[in-house]
């Protein structure tokens, strides 16, 4: 069963819903651990003292913040209870905005809030609102010893939570958004545009993998086995001279692919309206 992230009250206005928070993606990934070549034993990073000369147990282990080199000022754990927000345990929406205006660059981590019994007539009251309005809820909460700026949004008939990038926390890179020096033709963007309809689809998430994370599985259950592993050859691609021709022949190739398909490729609404504007 899923263990608790955070457990607490959410708010906006004066209602208040017991809520849970739970995690809602983790990696799935084949790791590699590192081995004493001489024995094939895993090797481990021991709570090692190089004062005592010996490993010390978890229950010796206290927090601390070096302000200068090997000078630390202790922190206890009962001092940062004291000086935990009031986000703590109360979850406060402090606002709501149109959903359309969130860059996703901002989404960090994502959670899935359930309501516990005493809140799930608030909780719907909530998830309502935002579906109808299409408003996401901005609220505060800590966890982890800090203070996150969460958004709040419907999804899939329940509250899905993203922690915040503050806005010093996102890069910039110099050049990024300097196109002045490139002349487009109408007729590339044309042809970049219907390639672009061409390849439009519902998203479906379930078709998307970790090719890497795949063969690399194969590759460890297969030498588990004592097979080999053959790869097939890669077919690289040649070099791009013209843009225009390149355009003409990936359209070329999608409308050969689309007469061999049984099949038309969904496309939703959406699409549809964009494609006749």
């Amino acid at each position: 069963m899923a263990s608790t992230t955070w457990k607490g009250m959410m708010t906006f206005g004066l209602v208040s819903i017991p809520i849970r928070l739970y995690a809602a993606a983790r990696s799935k990934r084949t790791y590699l651990h590192q081995l004493h070549n001489k024995c094939h034993t895993r090797l481990k990073q021991p709570l090692f003292c190089p004062t005592c000369n010996r490993i010390v147990d978890r229950s010796e282990v206290i927090k601390g913040y070096e302000y200068e080199t090997g000078q630390y000022v202790m922190v206890e754990g009962e001092e940062i209870k004291k000086i935990t927000p009031p986000s703590g345990r109360n979850m406060e929406i402090l606002a709501f905005v149109p959903d359309g205006q969130i860059d996703p660059i901002y989404f960090d981590s994502s959670y899935l809030a359930l309501p516990e019994k005493e809140g799930q007539k608030g909780y719907q009251l909530l998830l309502k609102a935002l579906e109808d309005t299409h408003m996401l809820g901005i609220a505060k909460v800590t966890m982890h010893q800090r203070e996150y700026t969460v958004f709040i949004r419907a999804r899939d008939h329940g509250l899905t939570l993203h922690t915040m990038y503050y806005a010093n926390e996102i890069q910039s890179v110099a050049g990024y958004g300097e196109n002045e020096d490139v002349k487009l033709k109408p007729a590339e963007v044309k042809l970049a545009e219907q390639l672009v309809q061409d390849l439009a689809e519902d998203f479906r998430p379930q078709q998307y993998h970790d090719e890497f994370q795949k063969r690399l599985r194969e590759l460890v259950e297969a030498k588990a086995k004592g097979q080999r592993v053959t790869v097939a050859p890669e077919h690289h691609r040649g070099r791009v001279i013209d843009i225009m021709q390149a355009l003409k022949k990936s359209i070329a190739e999608r409308e050969s692919q689309k007469g061999q398909r049984r099949e038309p490729v969904p496309i939703s609404g959406r699409h549809l309206r964009r494609k006749a504007g």
